[in-house]
């Protein structure tokens, strides 16, 4: 975890309304019940008004989400939390990585995705499908501030989806934390408890916090 200014927000007035650079609402939700207790109010980016995701072209999870963050900043002129996650593969050498949303194509489903995961894992065992969440939020305070934290959850892949919770590759992935369960078997409270996005955000909620 770092911050690239050493002055940033850490009352819940500094930031009592934050837009979420994204279109996806399952993060939304997920960075709402992670940080409950703080006094945000989180707003989805197309709740705050027209809203077009700016291309990822960083070539890490840092790069990227500061490019959504900046955008959200700059289009509404307030707070905006950007983050920016996905899957590393060991026996990918990382990948899918940054374009884990994109994996199979610029418009893949989550489905598609996943298919082509498993087809290159085929025949691996379990002991060679080693792989790791990650995510890195940015944080951009009215003042133009910028705090970053960032968190991973180790763990596996799966031989078939399991699950009906979650998103992406969650259906896939099994986390180490919580032994024989998917990702997309936990509930809420259990993913955000273990999840790279709920490490993220714990270390978020630390540099937020009064001092």
């Amino acid at each position: 975890m770092s911050s690239s200014s050493e002055q940033g927000p850490n009352t819940a007035e500094d930031l009592r309304r934050v837009v979420v650079a994204t279109g996806n609402a399952h993060k939304v939700t997920e960075i709402q019940a992670a940080l409950h207790d703080v006094g945000f109010e989180f707003v989805a980016a197309a709740q705050a008004g027209v809203w077009i995701e700016p291309e990822e072209t960083g070539e890490t999870f840092l790069a990227n989400a500061r490019i959504k963050a900046r955008a959200a900043f700059e289009l509404f002129g307030c707070a905006a939390l950007a983050d920016d996650s996905g899957l590393e593969v060991d026996a990918l050498d990382g990948a899918p990585g940054v374009r884990s949303a994109r994996y199979a194509g610029d418009d893949a489903t989550d489905a598609l995705n996943n298919e082509k995961l498993l087809s290159a894992l085929d025949g691996l065992a379990a002991d060679r499908r080693r792989a790791r969440f990650r995510c890195v939020i940015v944080l951009i305070a009215e003042d133009g501030s910028e705090l970053v934290a960032q968190g991973s959850c180790e763990g596996h892949i799966g031989i078939a989806p399991r699950g009906e919770a979650g998103f992406g590759y969650d259906p896939l992935f099994l986390p180490d934390a919580v032994p024989g369960r998917t990702m997309a078997e936990l509930s809420l409270a259990e993913k955000t408890a273990i999840s790279h996005r709920g490490a993220a955000l714990a270390a978020l909620r630390a540099q937020l916090s009064p001092k």
